[in-house]
């Protein structure tokens, strides 16, 4: 019996596992971690409100720390404009003239320029975020990516908008009409990069609305405002004077971007992905956070 217990014991020490070391997990982990940080989450909203804050602040902060290179942003004015002239699209001015001219239209467009670009964006984002919490960090991605890229048109090509050209002719509505919400315009305009009109950010956002909007929404009613919205936007932006058309081309090529970056980490564009998240456990970047808040009290 003696024998018996000690050849039980040795079979048991050789079938045993061996000790697994920590270089050897290391590959797994990582091979495990990718799709973990890939799978749509549903999001929270104390995350959410501190990430977009957060990242609003830095890009005004990078945007506005962008030299303000005042005589290349007027000559690059200056060539665009020639440019729209040869390829017959330079009508921004007459545009400007005919809606100024009708004082109630001009100052409504002022108000629009200055608050539905927020507003809107906001509300697209909050709207997802409640019923469609599976395509929201995708749809955010797309929207992080594009306003990311834009810095890159604001530091290395300066732009002045129109009504800043010199004998552009153009009207600054926003002063002439005495009437709030332009940063680059009146007692605001020390706050603010007045030579970061490429491209323009108003057409990237409301066109980023306009697409989730027509991608998302059941109500046909819904999904036509979606599309019209950043018609009107670009509507807006030239009649005030503060965007050429080729701005807002340059804010639909930072959007293609976007929906590239969003594509290529989620595998299939936003409005493709489950409506709610599959993934249930914490992000794991949300995750680490709080296990370093934790660990620090």
């Amino acid at each position: 019996m003696g024998e018996a217990s000690v050849k039980t014991l040795e079979t048991r020490t050789e079938v045993s596992s061996p000790p697994v070391t920590e270089s050897e997990t290391r590959p797994g982990d990582q091979r495990a971690l990718l799709p973990r940080l890939r799978a749509p989450r549903r999001p929270r909203i104390w995350f959410e409100i501190l990430l977009i804050g957060v990242s609003y602040w830095t890009y005004s902060l990078i945007r506005n720390a962008v030299p303000e290179q005042k005589a290349a942003a007027l000559a690059n004015a200056d060539r665009l404009w020639d440019l729209e002239r040869t390829l017959g699209i330079a009508v921004e001015q007459s545009v400007n003239h005919a809606v100024d001219s009708v004082t109630w239209l001009i100052v409504g467009m002022n108000y629009y320029y200055a608050t539905l670009h927020f507003i809107v964006t906001i509300g697209v984002l909050v709207w997802i975020y409640r019923f469609h919490p599976g395509r929201y960090a995708a749809t955010r991605m797309v929207l992080f990516a594009t306003t990311g890229v834009a810095l890159l048109g604001y530091y290395f090509y300066p732009l002045a908008p129109p009504r800043l050209m010199n004998g552009g002719h153009f009207v600054d509505t926003v002063l002439v009409h005495h009437t709030w919400g332009s940063m680059a315009s009146g007692n605001l305009k020390h706050m603010s990069n007045q030579y970061a009109a490429m491209p323009s950010m108003h057409i990237g956002w409301s066109l980023w609305c306009g697409l989730t909007i027509f991608a998302v929404a059941s109500a046909p009613w819904a999904r036509i405002l979606g599309l019209l919205y950043p018609v009107a936007t670009l509507v807006v932006i030239v009649a005030t004077a503060n965007h050429f058309w080729l701005d807002a081309a340059g804010g639909m090529l930072c959007l293609a971007f976007g929906y590239t970056v969003s594509r290529a980490w989620y595998g299939s564009l936003p409005h493709r992905l489950p409506r709610h998240p599959v993934a249930t456990d914490p992000h794991p970047a949300t995750a680490a956070v709080l296990n370093r808040f934790r660990a620090a009290r």
